[in-house]
């Protein structure tokens, strides 16, 4: 992806890029591996999760995988330029993460699962980097579509802070904030579902080797 040598910095809302009132592409009517429609309206009983976790390539194959995800998509989130496009997103200037939506069946996988995976597939100790990624766009984030998801992340951020902490690592650096206000834009067509349809293409995801405490015991060590 991108190496930046300059140290990663937020920009103001008043030196991001403006963007556009509307996109500058169309997204894909349906999701390459599961089939289904990537843009709502969902399914009645379908809930919906917002996840940053590094290069977004790999964080959706992580969830697609998931059963009960019901389908996926990769775009911008967390930052101000309205319609952003991906070279705008990697000069650091909009302000947002790559993330994924997550449109999964709470009967099939819960809320805490789907977190169980973001927190064990990337390192949320490293603030703007995941890895060789060096850029704001690549911080780790939660986006909360509810009270209840907020309070899921809290007690899985300090259960898993703690895992952490007694392996060495450092403090978690994760971005936890309600996704009211903070659209998610879709990404253009190349970027949806690119590890199924390059299947040897870059991948910057990796965990810390560190199991996530939830619903199980503790992770020994």
């Amino acid at each position: 992806m991108f190496l930046h040598r300059r140290t990663p910095q937020l920009p103001t809302p008043q030196e991001a890029l403006r963007g556009r009132p509307t996109p500058e592409f169309t997204v894909p009517s349906r999701h390459t591996v599961l089939g289904n429609p990537l843009l709502g309206p969902y399914p009645e009983g379908l809930e919906v999760a917002d996840f940053a976790m590094g290069c977004f390539w790999g964080a959706e194959r992580k969830f697609w995988q998931t059963d009960g995800v019901w389908t996926t998509l990769v775009g911008y989130q967390g930052g101000y330029t309205e319609n952003p496009a991906y070279e705008e997103v990697c000069s650091g200037l909009t302000g947002h993460t790559e993330a994924v939506r997550v449109v999964y069946d709470p009967r099939v996988v819960t809320y805490e699962q789907l977190l169980k995976v973001f927190w064990e597939s990337h390192d949320p100790t490293q603030g703007f980097r995941q890895g060789n990624d060096v850029g704001t766009q690549y911080r780790s984030a939660v986006y909360t579509h509810s009270p209840a998801q907020a309070a899921a992340v809290a007690a899985s951020r300090e259960a898993y802070q703690k895992v952490l902490t007694g392996s060495g690592h450092g403090e978690i650096t994760t971005e936890i904030l309600p996704a009211e206000g903070r659209p998610f834009w879709p990404a253009e067509a190349a970027h949806q579902q690119y590890l199924d349809k390059n299947p040897a293409g870059y991948c910057g995801i990796g965990g810390t080797g560190v199991s996530c405490p939830i619903g199980v015991a503790p992770a020994e060590g």
